[in-house]
């Protein structure tokens, strides 16, 4: 521990004059415990070892870094930022787990015991440390061809309440997503005719595929559909992007082994971009 002979005394006298009681039997050719000290000592050992243990452990870390990780985050946030980075942290690290909750709304990762969240820039607390591990998101307005073939494509986001629209109800409050749409630094925020709703995104895209309606969905789940011709993008002179992903956890664990880690590949991913 570094600590000199004279300051480890020194404490003792400390201890010995708060609690009134000799610990040590001190003579000018050696130092023993007294019975008082020898029992002190019995009671604290256990404690003193696993001190030791976990000291070594974290150590250990350092070499062969082990536990789990306990990440909140949402759907598309999981698919285009998350699972990217922890598929390289388990094959790189085998004896390090991930457990991933899907939820939308801004959780209270202290309370939840996770190690970190994953959301959009302004839906971070403001008394977390906020990492960007994401570009910002554009958002695409799509169908099938077939679909916009037969009903025509909507001239403005307001036409879009003549069409039937695949739609994403939030569980967090129950509202259906609105849609917002930007062109030359106006907005426009749109409640649509949601002829079907989902609560994640996959089955909009899935539905959307199936050619029953217009869906509002993120570039890069609809960008291979539309090189592939199965969808056609609508307003493309109104696309609008949301604020980029945020890594963001407590303060105390800046220094998390773990979580480091997780920010590294993340980093990494994100550079590469």
């Amino acid at each position: 521990l570094r600590t000199s002979q004279s300051a480890i005394s020194q404490t003792l006298r400390n201890l010995e004059d708060r609690i009134g009681i000799k610990l040590l039997s001190r003579t000018t050719r050696s130092v023993a415990p007294t019975e008082a000290g020898e029992y002190l000592l019995n009671l604290l050992q256990p404690a003193i070892e696993e001190i030791e243990n976990g000291i070594n452990q974290i150590s250990a870390l350092k070499n062969d870094p082990a536990g789990t990780l306990r990440i909140s985050a949402d759907e598309y946030g999981i698919q285009s930022v998350l699972w990217p980075a922890v598929e390289k942290v388990i094959q790189q690290f085998p004896k390090i787990s991930v457990e991933i909750i899907s939820d939308y709304g801004l959780v209270d990762i202290v309370q939840g015991r996770f190690d970190a969240g994953l959301r959009r820039g302004g839906l971070v607390s403001k008394d977390m440390i906020a990492l960007q591990v994401s570009k910002p998101i554009q958002m695409l307005t799509v169908a099938t061809k077939e679909f916009l073939a037969r009903y025509g494509h909507p001239k403005h986001p307001k036409d879009l309440v003549e069409y039937q629209c695949i739609n994403l109800r939030l569980p967090t409050h129950g509202e259906l997503y609105r849609w917002q749409f930007t062109k030359q630094g106006k907005t426009q925020i749109i409640t649509v005719n949601a002829k079907i709703v989902f609560t994640t995104l996959s089955p909009v895209l899935q539905a959307a595929r199936s050619g029953v309606g217009i869906a509002y969905l993120p570039i890069d789940m609809v960008q291979p559909y539309i090189e592939s011709g199965e969808l056609e993008e609508t307003l493309k002179d109104w696309r609008h992007s949301y604020e980029p992903y945020h890594l963001y956890y407590p303060h105390r664990r800046e220094q998390a082994p773990l979580l480091n880690i997780l920010i590294d590949a993340l980093k990494e991913n994100f550079n590469k971009k």
